[in-house]
């Protein structure tokens, strides 16, 4: 089995129905014989340009391990589903269980809202 990193954009309307998709990719990928590694939950975005006339998306990052027929099987799910604007997947040379540049940039992003908010 290979490992991957998947990353999703997920229409911003979608958003309260992402942990139900993100159960059923995992569901997917444990029955094919996979492992999931890590789930980054990124949040919305402002992406760089428009796609489907929408400035926003919800983001996720997966690393897995699995067969290349589940990688099929999820990559079809994609692309039939109307919520995922976009997805890409990569190859990488072994599992990656630490958190992502993106994701500690959300953490610090959070940190420095959390005393505004308490402030006010």
């Amino acid at each position: 089995m290979r490992h991957y990193e998947i990353v999703l954009l997920i229409h911003p309307d979608q958003s309260e129905q992402v942990p139900a998709m993100l159960e059923r990719y995992k569901t997917l990928i444990t029955s094919g014989g996979g492992v999931v590694t890590r789930v980054e939950d990124w949040g919305r975005r402002q992406m760089a340009y428009l796609i489907q006339k929408l400035a926003k998306a919800h983001y996720l990052c997966l690393n897995i391990e699995c067969s290349n027929a589940t990688l099929i099987e999820l990559e079809t799910g994609f692309r039939f589903n109307d919520a995922v604007l976009r997805h890409l997947t990569v190859l990488t040379p072994k599992a990656v269980t630490a958190p992502s540049v993106m994701m500690k940039t959300v953490d610090r992003e959070e940190a420095r809202k959390a005393p505004q908010a308490a402030t006010a």
